[in-house]
This record gives structure tokens, C-alpha cells and sequence, in this order.
């Protein structure tokens, strides 16, 4: 009987369309079983795109890129920015712009967003689902010492608004409204509602 209600909730092998290593460790965490494929488009905003359009346009083309060549699999694609006064704010370019990043953020508090796409493939016909997740952060004051020891020790360049919530920033962070796994860089509750869907 046990064993019968655990099958429930077994959810199926996943292709991971990204190079997140924050991504995969989630779904290890979880016992999630998956491989991942990275898929390479171009992640230019389009002229007048929202936050949630471009998010949620980035997860579906990666998803669609690894789907494309893998029927029958169930790829999950997956974006996540940093917004701010509607301001995306993307991965920094080098450290001079992983401290501007840290000093917009300082004192106040922004918006996580992270768009998700699962797709299959089947005899030529797509089954996709996409959904976004919101979550609030709001960080400390931070002095200039303080952002000098985030872009140093906190590894900002691959990874949004330049900072990792599980590491040296939660130092820095006082409050958090919505899915701390978002923020982390998958909300994996949404992502098993959503294989729910289908």
C-alpha cells in the first residue's frame, strides 16, 4: 500500500534545458531524475517586453530548442531575472556591473521572476505548459565594504541581479515574500503542479 501511494507521486524523467548548476541541484535535492542538455538562444529583450513576457518567452524557447530534437521526452525550460522599479536586471557583465547591481539592490526590495516551460513532443504535436512564479526580496542597507565582499567572495557573474540567496547574500537579506526555491533559481513546487497538468 505504501509503496503504491508513493508511485502517486513519482514524477517522470526530466531534460533540463539549461546550464544552471543552482537548476540541477534542486532536482537532485528532490529526487527529481533528469539529465541536462543546454540550449544556446539569443536572450535579447524585444522592444517593449514586459519582465513576465520575457521571461516566460526565454523558458519556452529553451524548451523548445532541446524538445526539438528529443520526441516523447518531457523537457523543462526555465529563466530566471531580477526586477527592480520594472527594470530587468540580468546577469552582470563583470564586477564593475556586478557593483552597480548590488547598490541598486541595497535597502530595497525587488522582484524575482522566474518563467517555466515543460514541453513534449509527440509525432510532431507540442504539449506545453508555462507558467511564471513571483517572489519578493528585500535586502539589507549594504556599505561599500559589504558590496566589495559580495563581488568577491559571492561569485555575481552567473547568476541574476548578481547575488545567490543560498550563499554569502543571506548575510544581507531580511525578508522574503513567496518561494524561497525561486529565488534559489527554481520554483519546483510550481514546476510538479504544473506536470500535474498534463
Amino acid at each position: 500500500m505504501f509503496n503504491d501511494k508513493c508511485s502517486m507521486i513519482n514524477p517522470p524523467k526530466l531534460i533540463l534545458a539549461s546550464a544552471s548548476p543552482r537548476r540541477a541541484e534542486i532536482l537532485k535535492a528532490v529526487g527529481w531524475e533528469y539529465e541536462k542538455q543546454i540550449a544556446d538562444i539569443d536572450e535579447t529583450e524585444l522592444p517593449g517586453e514586459n519582465p513576465a513576457d520575457y521571461v516566460q518567452r526565454l523558458a519556452r524557447e529553451k524548451a523548445f530548442a532541446v524538445a526539438a530534437n528529443h520526441q516523447n521526452a518531457l523537457v523543462l525550460g526555465a529563466d530566471t531575472i531580477v526586477v527592480i522599479e520594472n527594470q530587468i536586471i540580468g546577469k552582470p557583465k563583470d564586477l564593475t556591473d556586478a557593483r552597480r547591481m548590488l547598490k541598486m539592490l541595497s535597502g530595497n526590495w525587488h522582484e524575482v521572476l522566474t518563467g517555466i516551460a515543460l514541453i513534449k513532443i509527440t509525432e510532431g504535436n507540442a504539449e506545453t505548459k508555462i507558467d511564471l512564479q513571483r517572489t519578493r526580496v528585500k535586502f539589507a542597507e549594504l556599505s561599500d565594504a559589504e558590496i566589495e565582499f559580495l563581488v568577491q567572495k559571492g561569485a555575481p557573474l552567473d547568476k541574476a541581479g548578481a547575488y545567490a540567496v543560498q550563499a554569502q547574500a543571506a548575510l544581507f537579506i531580511e525578508q522574503i515574500q513567496g518561494d524561497y526555491w525561486n529565488v534559489v533559481g527554481l520554483p519546483v513546487n510550481l514546476v510538479f503542479r504544473l506536470l500535474q497538468t498534463f
